[in-house]
């Protein structure tokens, strides 16, 4: 049995994270006097302690066929998307849904073995175990191959992580990397993305096991050459083996593999460089993200990063005007990017629209991991008129569930969020319309994101949301996010849409008021006092 929660444990555990804001100005003013930003992380802080949610076992489906949706209605229904990102047509044969962690492993191991121009991987983390190894010894072997083999020579491997995460510990995905760069020294590139926030006193202060919550890099794009898998799914073994998350393969799309390895080098620039001894520098010319000006490092990653995102839409944008449409070219890509720390909030922007837009002949089925949309976003769906089917990790598939200290109250404090959820669609009296799931699978844990949107009519979905995103404080505010929109008409493709949705939802059980009366949903006192922090910061 846990030991209890002393006052002296509560008010630690609450003061911890609360400070981080307030050290955040100090160091500011003491160690960079000259950074006269216009706020501080502090101001992160501002709504949790008013985090009020805002009035405004058969999942059920909009009946019909997907074929009543044309091509052009489709495509109008969705085309202001391409005036805020890259539209990328592609054949929708070329999509492709993983199912797995194994599928999602072993397709990761193939490609990077026979890839001859590039791999690319941009995750938070890679983990140290023997899964993990066995995916650096392919990396090594592709490398081998191409200083040995005329036919690959100029293969190049980029690895993009968090800095925070990444070097945990004395054995960590540093150490693990360390030998491809030291002997494929300009062949191998390993950036390390370390936020702006976390600098100063507070960069002390914070213990290294949460420095990871001020701010991360949680992008997760694998490329190989021409193709490219974008998850929500770490480099690390539970998510190769238990860890259930979504995967979508983009096979030879050249347009949207070129924009992500650009989006991924462009992160890669303005984060700290790892050498063969183990040390960290910045390219020449780079403002530091926590030794240089606040406001200056942001500038300079914001413009470097969005020089990518508007090169490419300028460029789709014509491309789109004078090609003719090709009829295997039935599905649309919209990369979206989220990186608020550093002033970019394009798929912020564009789910508060989808969702606006989410009327009454439409149903969602969205999923997170970790249930703790917004208060904008819970606006939306309290306030809109489309059919929501929400799924979430049920306490014992929570990747937090077992887990010791504070982090151990995660799963009881998401608990506790949804239930305030659910009690106020019951005030609104919207128990049909806004449906709220819990998915469970002994010895699993469950960390998949993204929506399916369904039309009046369809019976397979025309557009899915897949990527890192978790719709949460933390996706919008903190950290550094991408995801893409797939709209299609291609009925293959909303096929395999259709069973990944209904297998993940196949596994769930449906939230009545009698699941939060159950003695195993009891949530304590001090976890209730504490849930507004841990919805900010986890």
């Amino acid at each position: 049995m846990a030991a209890p929660m002393t006052w002296r444990r509560l008010v630690y555990s609450v003061y911890s994270p609360a400070i981080t804001g307030v050290f955040t100005r100090i160091s500011d003013r003491i160690f960079r006097a000259r950074d006269r930003r216009g706020g501080s992380s502090v101001l992160l802080l501002a709504p949790l302690l008013a985090e009020d949610y805002p009035a405004p076992r058969h999942v059920s489906r909009p009946a019909g066929s997907a074929g009543a949706q044309g091509t052009d209605g489709l495509c109008g229904h969705f085309q202001w998307m391409a005036e805020h990102v890259p539209a990328f047509r592609v054949p929708g044969t070329r999509i492709h849904i993983l199912t797995s962690p194994d599928q999602f492993y072993q397709t990761m191991k193939a490609r990077i073995k026979t890839a001859k121009r590039r791999v690319v991987m941009a995750s938070l983390y890679l983990g140290t175990g023997q899964l993990e190894q066995e995916l650096v010894d392919c990396m090594e072997e592709a490398l081998r191959r191409s200083q040995e083999n005329s036919d690959a020579p100029d293969l190049k491997v980029s690895v993009l992580l968090d800095y925070t995460r990444g070097s945990r510990g004395q054995t960590n995905s540093r150490t693990m990397l360390l030998p491809l760069l030291q002997r494929f020294v300009s062949q191998m590139r390993v950036s390390l993305y370390h936020t702006p926030d976390l600098r100063g006193l507070l960069r002390l202060l914070v213990p290294q096991r949460f420095n990871e919550t001020i701010g991360v890099q949680h992008i997760k794009v694998y490329l190989f050459d021409d193709s490219f898998i974008i998850s929500g799914a770490n480099l690390s073994d539970s998510y190769f083996t238990n860890r259930q998350d979504r995967y979508v393969l983009l096979d030879n799309c050249s347009e949207v593999a070129d924009f992500f390895s650009d989006l991924v080098e462009a992160v890669g620039d303005v984060s700290l460089q790892l050498q063969p001894d183990d040390s960290v520098t910045m390219l020449e010319g780079m403002v530091h993200p926590y030794n240089g000006n606040r406001q200056d490092f942001s500038a300079a990653a914001r413009q470097r990063i969005m020089e990518v995102v508007n090169t490419a839409h300028v460029r789709q944008q014509m491309l789109n005007a004078s090609e003719d449409e090709d009829e295997e070219e039935d599905t649309w890509v919209f990369p979206l990017v989220q990186m608020k720390p550093l002033g970019i909030q394009v798929d912020e922007q564009v789910t508060q629209r989808l969702l606006t837009d989410a009327g009454p002949d439409s149903t969602v089925f969205l999923t997170s991991g970790y249930f703790n949309l917004t208060r904008a976003y819970m606006r939306l769906v309290l306030g809109a008129g489309a059919r929501y089917r929400i799924l979430t990790a049920s306490p014992e598939v929570n990747g937090f569930f077992g887990a010791k200290g504070i982090a151990g109250a995660i799963p009881a404090a998401y608990t506790h969020i949804a239930r305030q959820f659910y009690n106020q669609v019951c005030r609104l009296g919207q128990q049909e319309r806004v449906q709220l799931h819990e998915y469970h699978r002994s010895q699993w844990t469950f960390h998949a994101k993204g929506l399916w949107y369904y039309l009046q009519g369809q019976d397979r979905p025309c557009l899915t949301l897949i990527g890192s995103p978790n719709f949460g404080y933390r996706s919008v505010h903190r950290d550094l996010e991408a995801q893409i929109a797939i709209v299609t008409v291609n009925e293959e493709l909303q096929s395999q849409l259709q069973e990944e949705q209904e297998i993940l939802y196949q596994r769930s059980s449906e939230v009545s008021g009698s699941t939060f009366e159950r003695p195993d949903r009891h949530v304590k006192l001090w976890v209730k006092l504490v849930t507004p922090l841990i919805k900010n910061f986890f």
